[in-house]
Parts: C-alpha cells; structure tokens; sequence
C-alpha cells in the first residue's frame, strides 16, 4: 500500500469518525420538520399546507442564525489547532451571547410576519393557519440559538456523541408534545397543524436545557471552563464572530429560502401543489442532510489543519471529502429514483399529492450531486474562514439566476406553451445548485492556490 492511498484511507476514516454522529444529529433536526408535515397532513390537505408555508418562514430564518453562530466552529477549531485553550471560552461566550440577540430578533420576527402574506397572493384561511403555526414555533427561537452554539462548541472539540443523543430524544419527544397541541389533550384547545408550533418550541427549550447541562457539568469540558463564571459582552469580539459568521448564515440562507420561497409562490397553485412541494421538500432535506454532515466534518478537519498552517491537511481532506460527497450524491439519486412513488406515501393518504410529489421527485435526483458538491465546497472555505465570497456566489446562483428563471417557466406562458407551473421551480432548481457548485468550487481553488503562496 503506497503513503498516498494510506493517507486517503486515514481522513476518510477521520472524516467518517467526525460524520456518524453529525449525521445522526442532523438527520434528528431535519426531523422536527419531518414530523410537523407527517402530524399535519394526516389532519388535512390545508393543515398541510399552512405548516409547509409556515416552515418556508420559520427554517431559512432557523438555517440564518444557526450559520451566524455557526463561526463558533472554524474559531475553535482553529485555536484547539493552534493549542490555545484559553481562546475557547471566550470565542463560546460572546457566541452565546450573539446568539440571544438574534434569537430574540427572530421571535419578534416570526411573531409579526403577517405582514408578508399579502405580497404573495396566500389565501386568507390558510394565512391565519400558517400565522398561528409560527407564533408557537416563535417562541422556541432564542433557544434553538443558543443550542446551535454550545452544538457547534462541543463538535469543534470531537465530542460529538452528545449532541447526537440529544436530538434523537428531542425528535421523539416532538411526536407527543405535537400530539397533544394537535388535538386538544389535557384542556388545550385543539389547534390542528397549528399545534405544531407549539410543540416544536418546547422541545427547542428542552433541547438547549440539556446541552446547557452535559456542558456544564461533564468533565470533558473542564479545560475550557465554559459556562463557569459569568462573562459580559464583549464586543469586538462579537462583532468577529458576526463578521465571520453571517455570510455562513447569508449563504445557507438563500439556499434554503429559495426551497422555501417557492412553497410561497406556488400558492395560488393551489393546496395539493402545496403539499406535494413540501414533501418532495421534506425528503430531499432529509438526504441533503447526509452531504452537509461531511461538509461540517470537512470544516473541523481543515479548520484544525488551518491552526496549524498545515496546506498538505487541507488538500487532501479536500480531496477525500469532495471524492465521498459525489460518490453519495449518485447513491442518493438512485435511492430517489427507485422509492419516489413509496416515499410520498409516508406523508400523506391523498393520492394526487403523492403522484405529483414523486413527478417533484425527479428533479431532485437530477440536482444531487451539484447540490453534494456545493455544500462540500462551502465546508471546505468555512475552515479556511472564507465566508464573504460564498455568500456572494450563492446569491447570484439563487435569487439573481435560478429563482427569476423558476418563476418565468412556473407563471408565465412560454411562446404558444402553457406555463410549467411547479415544475419550473423545481427545474430552476437544478439550474442554481449546478452554478453554485462551479461557482464554490473555482473559489475553493482559488484560496488554496493563495494559502500555498502564502505558507511557502
């Protein structure tokens, strides 16, 4: 066996250590939705839809701040590297204390967004459905924030397992706390989809209560001293932090807002087109989640090589991530393909909404291995704390190109042709992650070309 392929089957095993878990964890957060749209559609087609146009508000805002605090990653990671220990605690302080802020933000946010639905044609009993979904899931905001921080913290350090564990419990806890606001148990008034919200925001508390704990008291933590003595806001560091991790945030952000946007301006398609986008939403998210948990791993691995000023780390981390990122796309893509027709059926008894999502289905294993690519790449800048160009690229690829083209080919007749309707988003669709993925992918060889001249 050569030093090359020994190296290769080294990260890929690091990389893979780092992964399990992160999968684990994110396959759990995807999860909440997942059970929101499988608790509401066995309600109804329009309790369906209000949590699919709710969940279109509440996930890009989620996605923004979870990427703002998301800096707390290749910060530490880059001072575990370097072996300043001290750091650490500090960078995790004025992170939580950035995430309170924009958490509140988005729970006067969420609680106010009526104001939008006139801008988009949504009907008037489906927007008082969706405004009551948000209100519930509002309240759960400011603490998901601060989750995502001590989250980000402990997987910066390889103490991954924890956070898994605690998400599994958090989506079975989600069932029953849905359940009983869906449905009126113990006095609560029935509340439908609506409930949902509602339950989404306790199990949000619950999951930052017991993160808050394990750090706090579980001696793997102890060198750091997080959490162990009150520590004010500092400024200029926040301000480092945001700096670093709002274009994370921004570049997420419209990725998962141009899904969501579509689910908007699909409304006066109608409730079951609604629907069927919303599912075909729900399991391709599920399995974006498996690119993006290597894309995190990838961002821990060269984060650390980055301390240390090690180029050689970074490449093949590189090489092995991007490699496993494609060769699970085209594993997906076939998955799709063979159980599009079944899949639907987990969401909904409707049969129309499961034939049109598995059509939505199709577009979705034509993206995957742009949409694997893309993700990969941003990893890879994020741990070279590269931010500010990604999110410029991806705002081209989304909102300047794909989501303009979707709207032409979805609402407006072509020559002598019909318009597509949802089916043009969806094409669009294929149209900004493959840009995005060229476009993220030239400026991750860019900046290492400039790391190589910079090191040498």
């Amino acid at each position: 066996m050569t030093p090359f392929d020994t190296s290769w089957r080294t990260e890929f095993k690091a990389l893979s250590v780092l992964m399990l878990p992160i999968l684990i964890t994110q396959f759990a957060q995807a999860g909440y939705g997942f059970v929101d749209t499988v608790m509401a559609g066995r309600v109804s087609p329009l309790d369906l839809s209000a949590v699919a146009i709710g969940s279109s508000i509440w996930f890009p805002l989620f996605f923004l701040i979870s990427g703002i605090v998301m800096a707390t990653t290749p910060l530490v990671a880059e001072a575990q590297g370097a072996n300043k220990q001290d750091d650490i605690a500090g960078i995790t302080h004025q992170a939580l204390w950035l995430a309170l802020l924009v958490g509140l933000l988005a729970m006067l946010f969420l609680q106010q967004v009526s104001f939008i639905f006139p801008f988009f044609d949504v009907p008037i009993h489906l927007q008082l459905q969706t405004e009551r979904y948000l209100y519930g899931v509002s309240f759960g905001m400011p603490c998901v924030a601060i989750f995502c921080v001590l989250r980000f913290y402990s997987e910066a350090l390889g103490h991954t397992k924890i956070v898994m564990m605690i998400s599994l419990v958090s989506v079975l806890l989600n069932i029953p706390a849905n359940y009983v606001f869906i449905y009126g148990v113990w006095g609560l008034p029935k509340m439908g989809g609506a409930g949902c919200g509602f339950g989404t925001a306790i199990v949000m508390a619950s999951m930052m209560l017991m993160l808050w704990a394990y750090v706090l008291l579980a001696p793997q933590f102890s060198r750091t001293r997080l959490l162990q003595s009150a520590m004010k806001p500092v400024m200029p560091l926040m301000w480092r932090i945001f700096k670093l991790g709002f274009p994370i945030g921004a570049a997420i952000f419209f990725e998962v807002s141009l899904f969501s946007c579509i689910a908007i301006l699909a409304s006066p398609l109608g409730e079951l087109v609604v629907a069927a986008h919303q599912i075909s939403l729900s399991i391709t998210s599920m399995i974006f989640m498996i690119p993006l948990s290597l894309a995190i791993s990838m961002t821990i691995r060269i984060g650390n090589a980055y301390g240390r000023h090690d180029l050689a780390a970074i490449l093949l981390t590189r090489q092995v991530g991007l490699t496993s990122t494609v060769l699970i796309a085209c594993c997906s893509a076939v998955a799709i393909l063979l159980f599009r027709h079944y899949l639907p059926m987990l969401y909904t008894p409707h049969h129309a909404v499961q034939e049109l999502a598995a059509a939505l289905l199709l577009f979705a294993a034509g993206y995957q291995i742009f949409d694997a690519l893309q993700v990969g790449a941003a990893g890879c800048l994020r741990g070279i704390q590269n931010t500010r160009s990604p999110m410029i690229m991806t705002l081209i690829a989304y909102w300047v190109v794909a989501l303009p083209v979707g709207y032409s080919l979805a609402l407006k007749p072509l020559l002598q042709h019909q318009a597509l309707g949802i089916y043009g988003f969806w094409f669009a669709l294929i149209v900004g992650l493959g840009m995005a993925s060229l476009l993220l992918n030239w400026r991750l060889s860019v900046n290492l070309k400039r790391l190589e001249r910079k090191w040498r």
